[in-house]
């Protein structure tokens, strides 16, 4: 479907015609690349060697398209929403007649075969994805266009793309493994003594960057199994919790009234004063200013 840009197996380096509209690459993001593209009618070739590649179309009009991968053969029109996956290792050859508009997600192989690992309690036997021409998956189109949209954003969550990274992880073990594992699910939520340790640890290092794989650490527990046990004791994801915690920690700087705003945002780990307001504004329904002058 998607993959114009002719890739290097040993570099991964696009050709300068083939540079994306927006990339995670610099970005400090681990385990997955996010990037959007537009091209005018062309071909191209890509060959991931430890990424599996996910392409969501965002053409605002159906494009003629021509792939090869895996030895087979698939041309039909591709419009909004359509996907297609390259499992890691799989070249690929695509044709496309019109501008094209997509996504792509590269997710490395060696975390997915890691989340397999810890939600299994052991390693799988062979981890393959089974490769896809054209399809409609509503959850995997949710999960791109919420990493398409943070990585919009002029500052991003860390501890919100590693929980999208994580639930993508499970989301294709589940339905696109070529042998599907059962993952193990825990109920009951967090025991009180476990949540109280990672809320304390919260509350001691909101001036510092917490990613999601620090808090489960804490637990000697995987990533997926610690964003569910926690959403189902707090009601919310680890991530919302976080950014509530910074909230009220600025709220509660605000009541110095020699300390300037800017300070207070960088204290409370938001990049800049239009940050932290428009974060203040979602979660509280005024500005940092107005509410400092109530």
């Amino acid at each position: 479907m998607n993959w114009v840009c002719v890739m290097t197996a040993a570099t991964h380096l696009p050709e300068a015609d083939c540079l994306p509209l927006l990339s995670s690459q610099n970005q400090g993001w681990e385990n997955i690349v996010v990037e959007q593209f537009q091209h005018p009618s062309g071909e191209g070739r890509t060959h991931y060697r430890d990424e599996h590649a996910i392409c969501l179309s965002l053409a605002p009009r159906p494009v003629q398209f021509l792939q090869i991968k895996g030895g087979k053969t698939h041309a039909s029109l591709y419009g909004k929403s359509d996907i297609s996956i390259t499992p890691a290792e799989m070249p690929c050859f695509a044709r496309w007649e019109g501008e094209d508009c997509y996504m792509q997600i590269r997710i490395a192989s060696q975390f997915l075969e890691n989340v397999a690992k810890e939600a299994l309690k052991k390693s799988p036997n062979r981890l393959e994805l089974v490769p896809e021409f054209r399809l409609r998956d509503r959850q995997l189109e949710a999960i791109g266009l919420m990493l398409l949209a943070e990585l919009q954003q002029e500052n991003f969550s860390s501890i919100y793309v590693d929980s999208l990274s994580n639930i993508l992880a499970i989301h294709l073990l589940r339905q696109y493994a070529s042998n599907k594992p059962q993952l193990q699910i825990y109920e009951g939520g967090l025991p009180q003594h476990q949540l109280l340790q990672v809320l304390e640890y919260i509350d001691e290092h909101l001036h510092q960057e917490i990613k999601l794989a620090d808090l489960a650490a804490l637990l000697d527990m995987s990533q997926f199994h610690f964003s569910h046990l926690f959403k189902q004791r707090v009601n919310i994801a680890p991530y919302q919790y976080l950014l509530q915690q910074r909230i009220e920690r600025a709220k509660q700087l605000l009541k110095q009234r020699d300390r300037s705003i800017i300070d207070i945002a960088l204290e409370c780990r938001f990049n800049s004063h239009s940050h932290l307001s428009k974060q203040f504004r979602q979660l509280t329904g005024m500005t940092p200013t107005a509410y400092r002058a109530t």
